[in-house]
């Protein structure tokens, strides 16, 4: 079984920065570093979107438009984390984001096959 832990979320003013990790731990004696790890996000009613992909090499980056130039995706396969850096924060980034790990380095949910459980992140105005 493969467990994803978020953490890093919080409340932050517009320009602002956060700093999002995303701990696996496997017991099924995969190892980290075979997985795309990506990074989606749900707003209050709205539907989930990816945010953003990182390969298992860290060769591949993918990103939604609306973040490109202010988050930045990372993994270190050493410590089993990804991580998500979060620039220039607006409140339209307000939502809850969730790490996901899967084999393919593909945009959509559907690819992931394990996910967290989600940290908040609060932008204000």
């Amino acid at each position: 079984q493969v467990q994803l832990v978020e953490s890093g979320g919080g409340l932050v003013q517009a320009g602002g920065s956060l700093r999002l990790s995303c701990a696996v731990s496997e017991r099924s004696g995969r190892t980290f570093s075979i997985f795309t790890m990506g990074w989606f996000r749900q707003a209050p009613g709205k539907e989930r979107e990816f945010v953003a992909l990182i390969d298992w090499r860290g060769n591949r980056t993918d990103y939604v438009d609306s973040v490109k130039g202010r988050f930045t995706i990372s993994r270190d396969n050493a410590k089993s984390t990804a991580y998500l850096q979060m620039n220039s924060l607006k409140p339209e980034d307000t939502a809850d984001y969730y790490c996901a790990a899967g084999p393919l380095a593909a945009a959509v949910s559907r690819t992931f096959n394990f996910w967290g459980r989600g940290t908040q992140v609060t932008v204000s105005s």
